[in-house]
């Protein structure tokens, strides 16, 4: 038997990690640790090129893995702990790498071929660890002496459509009493308003 066989014959000629049966195709895990269908998987295009392609990435597309990280196939398990890795901005994402559980020689071989991105996507997040984005509304947790302005910002002010920082995830800017200020993301917590 070939392996493509043999994927299609244990997965369901479905892809093994989004239940999707797109076009399909054998995809190695690298570093493969034997050889035959043990070291692959058979995936769809969009698993493929998200995988591939960190620009192409789309969260909600994986929140599928909370199925199949449980896959009794070891190569599915690694490939969902190296996408939950990549994704761990997401709360939802931490939460499920924090669930799966990977015996020793599992999680080296996932940890071997985990595709390190340099170009960081830099996260900015609150007090509370909420996800800040340019143009939101902050609230600030306690009064701040503004250095250089020679006022105090009040515990409770709304800062209204911030910018980020973009080289620094503690940074972010906005303006209180009409004066541009850059603001510490551990003084301020998100606003639903």
């Amino acid at each position: 038997m070939s392996i493509q066989t043999d994927l299609v014959a244990r997965s369901g000629n479905q892809c093994e990690l989004c239940k999707s049966t797109a076009p399909l195709k054998e995809y190695e895990v690298a570093p493969a640790r034997n050889s035959g269908a043990e070291g692959y998987v058979l995936i769809c295009e969009v698993c493929e090129n998200q995988i591939e392609n960190q620009e192409a990435i789309n969260p909600t597309h994986w929140r599928i893995l909370s199925d199949s990280m449980w896959s009794e196939t070891t190569a599915v398990q690694v490939l969902a702990w190296r996408m939950l890795n990549r994704l761990q901005a997401e709360p939802w994402a931490r939460d499920l790498l924090e669930m799966l559980y990977l015996d020793e020689e599992t999680k080296a071989w996932a940890a071997a071929g985990a595709v390190v991105f340099t170009e960081e996507k830099v996260i900015h997040k609150d007090s509370n660890g909420a996800l800040l984005e340019a143009g939101d509304t902050v609230v600030l947790i306690q009064d701040l002496k503004v250095k250089g302005a020679g006022l105090t910002a009040k515990r409770g002010t709304a800062v209204r459509r911030i910018s980020l920082v973009a080289d620094n995830a503690e940074h972010i800017e906005g303006k209180i009493d009409g004066q541009q200020i850059v603001i510490l993301t551990k003084y301020v917590k998100k606003s639903n308003k």
